[in-house]
Formats: C-alpha cells, sequence, structure tokens
C-alpha cells in the first residue's frame, strides 16, 4: 500500500489519458443502462446512487489534495484567483483578489452560547432520501443540559494567546496528541507560516495574510480538543450537533459557490445564508467540517451488508473521530444533518475546523 499523504507526488496519466479513460467509462455504463432489463435495473440502481454520492466525495477530495500538493511548491501557485480573500462576500456576485479585504473584522458579530435541555432525541435519518448506511438505524440518545456555540471558533479566538500558550502545555493535550505536536513540530494549524511577527495563510487563492474573521481550519483533532480544554470548554457530540442541526436549513459556503476557502460572517447577516433566520446557531453547514468528541463507531443495530457494498463505511469503524456539516469543499446537496464523516484524529488536510461546548449542572 502507498502511503495516503505521499500520493499526490506519484506520476499521473495525461490529460489526454484521463479524458479518454473517463470517456470509456461512460460508454460502459450508458450500454449498460440502455441494455438493462426492469430487473436488472432494480438491482443496480442502488449501487449507481451510492456511486454517484461517492464521485462527490471524491470531487472534495481532489480539491484538498490539489491545495496539499500546491503548498510543497515554495512559490505557493495560485489555483484560481477570483476567491473570496476578507470576511464575506457582498451577495452581489463579485469576490475578492488574493491580499484584500472585504470587510473589518469588527462588523463580525460576536459569538454567544445557545442552551439546549435535557432531552431523548431521535438520532439517524429517517429513511427518506439517499444516506449512507453508517447513518442508521434510526435510534434514540438521551441528550443531557448543554451549552453549543452559535459559530465555528474563528482564528481571532485563537491568536495570540492560544499561539502563545496552547502549542507549548501539555495539560490542555491528549496523551497522544501531545506526542504527535512534538513529533510533527505543530506549532499553529496547517498551511500557516509566521514572516515577520505576522501570520500568513496558503490558500487556493495563494498565500495571503490570515484573517482572524474566519473560522479557523485546517486543524487536527488533537488541535480542536486542546484548544476546547484551553477555553474552558469541550467539543460536543456527534449526538448533540444532530440535534441542534436537525431543523436547519442546508444553506452556507459550499464548493457549488467556487470560493474555494471559508468565510466569515457579517455582523448585518450579508452573505450567504447560513444557519436559522433568528441568528441563534450560524453556518452550520459549509466552511469547515466540525470536529465532535465521537469516536466513529456502529449505531445501535447497525450491521455492515455483504459483499464490497458493505465494506463501504463499516471496515472504518476503529480509530477515527465524526466530524459533521460539510465544509467549502464539500457539494450542498451531498450534506445532511445526519452525514457522519470521518477522520483520524491527527488529520489536518481536510477544511476541518471546530464549534464549542459547554456542559450545564
Amino acid at each position: 500500500m502507498h502511503r495516503r499523504d505521499l500520493r499526490g507526488l506519484i506520476s499521473r496519466p495525461t490529460v489526454a489519458e484521463t479524458y479518454r479513460f473517463r470517456e470509456s467509462i461512460d460508454q460502459c455504463v450508458t450500454q449498460l443502462l440502455e441494455d438493462a432489463d426492469e430487473a436488472l435495473l432494480a438491482e443496480i440502481e442502488p449501487v449507481l446512487t451510492l456511486g454517484l454520492h461517492h464521485e462527490q466525495q471524491h470531487q472534495e477530495l481532489l480539491l484538498t489534495d490539489i491545495k496539499h500538493v500546491l503548498a510543497q511548491n515554495p512559490l505557493y501557485p495560485v489555483f484560481e484567483e477570483a476567491l473570496v480573500a476578507g470576511v464575506a462576500d457582498p451577495g452581489d456576485g463579485e469576490r475578492g483578489r488574493p491580499g484584500s479585504t472585504t470587510a473589518a473584522t469588527t462588523s463580525v458579530p460576536p459569538q454567544r452560547f445557545v442552551e439546549f435541555d435535557e432531552a431523548t432525541v431521535w438520532i439517524g435519518h429517517d429513511g427518506a432520501g439517499f444516506s449512507y448506511d453508517n447513518e442508521g438505524p434510526r435510534h434514540r440518545a438521551r441528550s443531557c443540559h448543554f451549552r453549543f456555540r452559535t459559530g465555528s471558533s474563528r482564528t481571532g479566538n485563537t491568536l495570540p494567546s492560544w499561539k502563545r500558550a496552547g502549542y507549548t502545555r501539555p495539560e490542555f493535550w491528549l496523551s497522544l496528541g501531545w506526542t504527535t505536536v512534538n513529533e510533527q513540530r505543530w506549532r499553529a494549524p496547517l498551511y500557516w507560516v509566521e514572516r515577520d511577527g505576522a501570520w500568513w495563510n496558503f490558500t487556493l487563492s495563494g498565500f495571503r495574510p490570515v484573517s482572524e474573521a474566519e473560522p479557523v481550519t485546517h486543524i487536527s483533532y488533537f488541535e480542536a480538543d486542546a484548544y476546547a480544554n484551553w477555553a474552558g470548554a469541550r467539543l460536543p457530540t456527534e449526538f448533540e450537533w444532530e440535534r441542534a442541526s436537525s431543523d436547519l436549513p442546508i444553506t452556507g459556503n459550499f464548493v457549488d459557490d467556487e470560493r474555494f476557502h471559508p468565510i466569515a460572517l457579517l455582523a448585518n447577516g450579508e452573505g450567504p445564508p447560513s444557519g436559522r433566520s433568528d441568528g441563534a446557531l450560524q453556518q452550520m453547514f459549509g466552511n469547515v467540517w466540525e470536529w465532535t468528541r465521537s469516536a466513529y463507531l456502529p449505531y445501535p443495530g447497525y450491521r455492515a451488508g455483504p459483499g464490497a457494498l458493505g465494506e463501504y463505511n463499516g471496515k472504518f469503524m476503529c480509530n477515527q473521530m465524526v466530524l459533521r456539516g460539510g465544509s467549502c469543499a464539500t457539494s450542498r446537496n451531498h450534506v445532511r444533518a445526519t452525514y457522519r464523516n470521518f477522520f483520524q484524529p491527527e488529520k489536518r488536510w481536510q477544511f476541518t475546523g471546530l464549534r464549542l461546548a459547554r456542559d450545564l449542572s
């Protein structure tokens, strides 16, 4: 097996060869659909549907792989210049240029905590429309009294205090996380570089100053958990996250908008819709995948199906943590409140961030 973090360095087919391969696959699938009778169509329809959703996952991974590969280049090449580079898109289709700012940090609304009472709630997909098998079976879960942050943790929340203390204080870190920090020499989120006392960030629009108004991204579960400890809070469970988001529209900053980078929310509410109309919870979907404190495990009654399709999710239920909500690299129609993403706790190359929670006695 080839190391996953080095797969971007493998020699690749030419563009012409790639198109020829794609055309051959399209021809085979088209021929299969044209020749299939009703019985065969009924058999292959679930497989084709799963394949289409899996392809959306590939598209997201391609974008994050492109960013990771470009970041290895000391010239920091630009993937797409027409990206938002400030606080938020004003909503008229115009986007900032690299290094520009579309709004001041002071225009970003303050974040607060929303309170949720203790309750028994339904968790998991209800069976209406497509879902992955790991989103079920639908079951009841007990949700204790807790508070949930109205927005993802912003870069401004992490600097400068967290930078001075966070990566040098072992008491905030899980043991394995502290080992990873020292082995990998982490001192900031992935793609951050300090120059002349200022922090810069590599984005798909190139190298530019870090915006304190944007959600922090490209952090591991270890960093998210340590920051929550430092802030006197914790990460939410995936059940708390799903409960909080279950009645929200799937709106936000997705790959469909072609920003390819998280954006902040303006105090006046301008920019893409991102949460409840009352402003209680914002940017639950899109922008950054949010780490939860839940290990990626099967729901009660879950059993992987037979054959290769049964290996799609079930075989990964070990040593991984659940993320929720989608990111700026995710397709809008790919995300649901019940969607369970998962990565190993040290991974940072996806657009991953966090949202704080607190217990109430």
